[in-house]
């Protein structure tokens, strides 16, 4: 009956929207920008797109119709010009922009399936069988390597889930808390991370500052409350052996029953076939410790560290740096990648565990594996391509300024709570940088801690919105390496998320006031722990009952 009444509310929603295109076409603002620029209702699309998959359970045509909406509110409802932005502005732009990062994902899937067919996975799994024999190992193997691959989140994600899948598989740990894993060591460990992609990005938006963009970014780490304390939430959550909210389920379910997914289409992949029994744990480490190197170098290359600017940037400083802050993930990402590829095909047929055949045949099969990934990355960068056209950013740098009269010391709560709507409305923490840390700069006085600590906040909401949002890249990106259905992964860590966010935005009340990191982090730690030791009380409690 529920399912009816939700498909019937789909179903009116579209027929609403035919409906008001009909009706628009008498009316002529085709040339018009649109009315409803920098207003609220720029926000609407993907505040319907997400709440349109948080209910439905489907991701696809709930981007669709945010797409649509998006391109409908940015023609004024004009059905042919609507239908432009949907097709070049939404769809072939998101499309076009991120061919890269599709490449990327792709070629991920073709390692992995290679991996997969020589044995390197399946020997990994007995190796890891003798030596991590729990699931509270499983999860802090898992939870130390995303923290060690800090360069990039899109690698972060896909590289740890197609490592420890099948360690967390075998001690029946869920699909969604696999996700969690990877996502809460995506982000967040690369938003304090200064050699990374993530740092490059803030660098070159706060080059406005009195001090270097690296410099700043340094100095907020100590401030950053999400990620430092997202880090604390997990070792406790795992070493107190509990879980609540959505997540309870799934892992209850996977313990007693071994079902590794509750509900949704189980992603499996289409490579777990029996790989060569001559595979070794060396077949799957130095594949990915040779992607690790050459994306590492592709990054810097691309960014100009080898004395050329590759690609023409404006901002190239000709040191490690400087070459970080000029690159372009998007491209450097796929080269390191298609060399590893090439390099890992060579060595495996050396060592005689595929044929070229065998090694061929990975193509189409890792390929299909990131089918919906690519999909749903589609869909969703679409969405904030034409969220863009509607002045998202304009309509949130108002709020902010108007917000900076009169409120003093409480704008770093303010400012965090700003940027995780941002970021969780539109999926995108760089662009929610790009939109407040300007603002944030203007607001502080340059000389007094405030601006760093407000620059934390900013950073560390950003991070936190990404980290929540069902149309974040990332977030799919977790959902794609952990190979989970993508809503049950959302649904799921939103409460974790959140939790984390509440215990931030109440650090950076504190913070406005005591304004020194080494009283402020043990704080933070000791109100994470002791929250979850209540959450865990009431949760044992309501299960007594």
């Amino acid at each position: 009956m529920k399912k009816k009444l939700v498909q019937a509310i789909v179903i009116a929603l579209l027929l609403a929207l035919v409906v008001v295109c009909a009706v628009a076409v008498k009316t002529d603002v085709s040339d018009a920008d649109s009315r409803y620029y920098s207003t609220f209702v720029a926000l609407l699309p993907p505040l319907v797109a997400i709440a349109l998959a948080l209910i439905t359970k489907e991701v696809y045509s709930s981007l669709f119709i945010g797409v649509l909406l998006g391109g409908l509110l940015a023609a004024n409802w004009n059905p042919v010009k609507s239908f432009d932005i949907f097709m070049n502005d939404g769809l072939i732009s998101a499309a076009s922009g991120t061919a890269g990062i599709f490449i990327f994902l792709v070629v991920l899937g073709v390692l992995v399936a290679l991996v997969n067919k020589a044995g390197g996975s399946a020997a990994f799994g007995r190796w890891a069988e003798v030596h991590i024999k729990t699931r509270v190992g499983a999860m802090l193997a898992t939870f130390a390597l995303g923290v060690l691959i800090f360069i990039d989140d899109y690698f972060n994600c896909l590289t740890v889930g197609s490592v420890m899948r099948p360690v967390t598989d075998k001690h029946k740990v869920s699909r969604a808390k696999f996700a969690y894993l990877i996502d809460a060591t995506a982000a967040p460990i690369c938003m304090i991370a200064p050699v990374s992609s993530w740092a490059a990005a803030v660098s070159k938006f706060a080059e406005d500052t009195d001090y270097s963009g690296i410099e700043l970014f340094v100095r907020a780490i100590p401030y950053n409350f999400y990620s430092l304390l997202t880090f604390v939430f997990i070792i406790a959550l795992v070493l107190m052996k509990f879980d609540f909210g959505p997540m309870r389920l799934h892992e209850m379910n996977a313990i007693a029953n071994g079902d590794l997914f509750t509900s949704g289409e189980k992603n499996e992949e289409s490579v777990d076939e029996a790989g060569n029994p001559k595979g070794k744990v060396l077949d799957l480490i130095l594949p990915v410790v040779v992607l690790i190197i050459l994306c590492v170098v592709a990054l810097l290359y691309v960014g100009g560290m080898f004395g050329v600017d590759a690609w023409g940037g404006t901002d190239f400083k000709g040191d490690f740096i400087g070459a970080f802050g000029n690159t372009d993930a998007t491209i450097g990402l796929p080269w390191g990648a298609m060399i590893a590829l090439v390099l890992t095909i060579i060595y495996l047929i050396i060592r005689g565990t595929v044929t070229f055949k065998e090694a061929m045949e990975c193509v189409p099969k890792g390929f299909i594996a990131m089918v919906p990934a690519i999909l749903i990355l589609t869909f969703a960068t679409a969405l904030k391509n034409t969220t863009g056209l509607l002045g998202a950013d304009v309509y949130v740098e108002g709020l902010m300024n108007s917000a900076a009269e009169g409120l003093a010391n409480f704008l770093p709560a303010v400012i965090f709570l700003v940027a995780c709507v941002l970021a969780f409305a539109t999926g995108t923490s760089w662009g929610t940088f790009g939109i407040l840390i300007p603002i944030v700069a203007a607001i502080f006085d340059p000389t007094s801690e405030l601006l760093i600590i407000g620059m934390s906040a900013c950073l560390a909401g950003a991070v936190c919105g990404d980290h929540c949002s069902p149309i974040s890249d990332t977030t799919i990106m977790s959902s794609a390496g952990a190979q989970c259905n993508h809503l049950n992964h959302v649904s799921t860590q939103i409460p974790y998320a959140a939790t984390v966010a509440g215990l931030s935005f109440v650090m950076y009340l504190v913070a406005a006031f005591i304004q020194n990191a080494i009283i402020l982090l043990p704080i933070g730690i000791i109100l994470t722990v002791l929250t979850l030791i209540v959450i865990k009380a009431i949760t044992e409690k309501k299960e007594q009952k």
